[in-house]
């Protein structure tokens, strides 16, 4: 059955496929009124690249196929078009939401999965094709499954953890690696970091990550971190893949401290809001990121711009490449550097220590405006969209 509806889908798509190049030379005729459109996965780092835009005077949009618990502070949403619910006409609503894409946006920021049509085998092909068509230029910033082509990396952890929390991305690993070559090819930008570098093979933006906040908005409770006189040092951790994140390590090593009478506890939350996850931040005084990947995103970033200090692993090659590449000094990212066999003792040492945790909570929420504030962020994209020649449309 499932064979019978993947073959049915492409034919129907191979079908389409006349339509939507005459779509793309409609889109190439109409005038298009937003500069940049992000998406179509729900990332809720969309929503803040939209805010950081708008500052710098472009308009945004954000669009996406579907939402998923995190966030649903979408402009356009595939999921709520009329044909969502009946099989393969799903793809109509998805062609819709391309359509929409190649119609209003100047530029398209997406990751190297493409745009909404990658969901057919028969049109990931002619995506990169189309945009040229319609005249709209393509920026791709990775955000990890889009990217992790396994056997690109040696960090062989990082594999085993993989497939314990994603046991069919291996089937997906011709698919990737065709459309990292593909948009490699065809993109009109390509932005590189965090340890997406080992599976890319060209960047023309290298950023230690591309992720950005509002550092205004996301900014510690009451100014600076008020003293604890009672109850134990809680560390929040809140994984959304556990062998990735290498939940089994934190649990075990908070669990070792409580044993010799360390005053810590562990505060495990998933399937959570962003606002939810945000909420809990406020309220511990250590957060617990990955041991596994080998650098920070989203989560160690919001944390930091909270003053809190963040516990994760860090490769010391990925940190030279930054350090060699002038984007940061050696021994700059805040982070308590930690692996499965060392997270005990380093915790230990955030534990005991309260001007410890003070100092680097300071010095984090620092990194963090020096680095991925909107105004530092904001800078890199409005560089790329200059330089691919998108100004903002009422400048």
């Amino acid at each position: 059955m499932t064979q019978l509806m993947f073959v049915t889908g492409n034919v129907f798509a191979f079908l389409l496929t006349p339509v939507l190049v005459l779509l793309a030379l409609v889109a190439r005729l109409c005038p298009k009124r937003v500069d940049v459109g992000l998406g179509p996965e729900p990332l809720i780092s969309y929503v803040y690249y939209k805010q950081l835009l708008i500052e710098r005077g472009y308009s945004a949009e954000t669009y996406v196929n579907q939402v998923y618990f995190i966030t649903d502070k979408f402009d356009v949403r595939g999921d709520l078009f009329c044909f969502n619910r009946f099989g393969l006409l799903r793809g109509l609503d998805l062609v819709r939401l391309w359509f929409i894409s190649v119609r209003r946006y100047r530029a398209v920021y997406h990751s190297f999965n493409g745009s909404p049509l990658s969901i057919a085998a028969v049109w990931r092909w002619l995506d990169p094709l189309l945009y040229k068509i319609a005249g709209v230029k393509v920026v791709i910033l990775p955000y990890g499954g889009d990217v992790q082509e396994l056997t690109r990396t040696r960090n062989l952890y990082f594999k085993h953890a993989y497939g314990q929390d994603y046991p069919g991305h291996r089937l997906r690993r011709r698919c990737i690696a065709a459309q990292i070559d593909r948009w490699t090819a065809r993109a009109d930008h390509i932005i590189g970091g965090c340890e997406w570098v080992d599976y890319m093979i060209h960047w023309d933006t290298l950023m230690l990550a591309h992720f950005a906040i509002d550092t205004d908005d996301w900014r510690p409770t009451n100014g600076e971190r008020e003293s604890r006189n009672e109850g134990p040092i809680r560390v929040l951790h809140a994984p959304n893949h556990r062998a990735l994140k290498g939940t089994s390590h934190f649990q075990r090593a908070v669990d070792e401290l409580r044993q010799e009478g360390v005053d810590v506890e562990l505060v495990l939350i998933e399937g959570a809001t962003n606002d939810e996850i945000r909420s809990m931040m406020t309220s511990v005084d250590i957060v617990a990121d990955q041991l596994v990947v080998g650098w920070y995103a989203m989560f160690a970033i919001e944390a930091m711009s909270l003053g809190k200090p963040v516990l994760c692993y860090l490769r010391d090659d990925l940190e030279q490449l930054y350090v060699d590449a002038g984007l940061i000094e050696r021994d700059e990212i805040p982070i308590a550097n930690c692996t499965a066999q060392s997270v005990n003792d380093v915790l230990r040492r955030l534990v005991v220590d309260e001007q410890k945790r003070a100092e680097c909570g300071r010095r984090s929420r620092e990194f963090i405006i020096r680095h991925h504030s909107f105004e530092t962020i904001g800078t890199v994209f409005d560089q790329i969209n200059r330089s691919i020649g998108i100004h903002p449309l009422d400048k």
